[in-house]
């Protein structure tokens, strides 16, 4: 459950019920100040936009889903993992739906609100055993973005109580998704493999130049200096 009764958590509960009264470009931070108890310096001092109101609350959501992702048991397969993860999350999110169905539905992409949502997802990886550091993590972490993106627009309007649209949805993506992140694989690996092979030609190639230089071999010096007096 996340913690909400923090000076932080006030205004960030405060927002998210207004959210769920009107359309989220309506809200103002004086009215989120007034719905806290508290003033516009008040808020100045935790946040400096409603964006930055969003995004801590979408760094909270991290934290709570970190704190209840499952260990990974051996052999249990990435996509099992990663669906029992982002269920998790959806639960978390789950008394804020109506919030979030209005900010989802009339509020325009914020930098720093992607950039959040792009993070959550890489420690979501992360919370089911998978790697998300290097090339193939960001490649990992843009296709779940894809994966949670489309399946969080499914639980917004997913009204049974036991979410079967949003689940279905979710095992469907993630296994058209497994399949793309194969083949993503399959390239980056022969990336590296034809980036490994030019790597090594260049090498050989600038070591068979650099020996057949006047000079670079000591026997060849030798036989080419007419100062060098002759041997015996």
């Amino acid at each position: 459950m996340l913690d909400l009764t923090t000076e932080k958590g006030r205004y960030i509960s405060a927002a998210l019920a207004l959210a769920a009264e009107k359309p989220w470009p309506e809200v103002t931070l004086s009215e989120i100040a007034a719905r806290a108890g508290s003033s516009l310096v008040g808020v100045k001092a935790q946040f400096a936009s409603k964006a930055d109101v969003l995004t801590a609350f979408i760094r909270l959501v991290d934290d709570e889903v970190l704190a209840r992702a499952p260990r990974r048991e051996e052999g249990q397969a990435s996509r099992d993992v990663l669906f029992e993860v982002i269920m998790s999350r959806l639960d978390v999110l789950e008394p804020w739906k109506p919030a979030l169905r209005s900010i989802a539905r009339s509020a325009s992409p914020d930098p720093g609100h992607v950039l959040a949502i792009v993070a959550s997802n890489r420690w979501m990886l992360e919370a089911a055993g998978i790697g998300s550091g290097g090339i193939d993590g960001a490649a990992r972490t843009a296709g779940l973005a894809t994966v949670y993106g489309a399946v969080f627009r499914t639980w917004l309007d997913d009204g049974d109580p036991g979410l079967a649209r949003t689940m279905a949805a979710l095992d469907r993506r993630l296994r058209r998704g497994e399949r793309a992140m194969q083949r993503a694989d399959d390239v980056v690996q022969g990336v590296r493999r034809a980036a490994g092979a030019l790597f090594g030609a260049a090498a050989t190639m600038r070591s068979r130049m650099e020996g057949a230089r006047p000079g670079a071999r000591g026997g060849d010096t030798a036989a080419a200096d007419p100062e060098t007096p002759p041997s015996g």
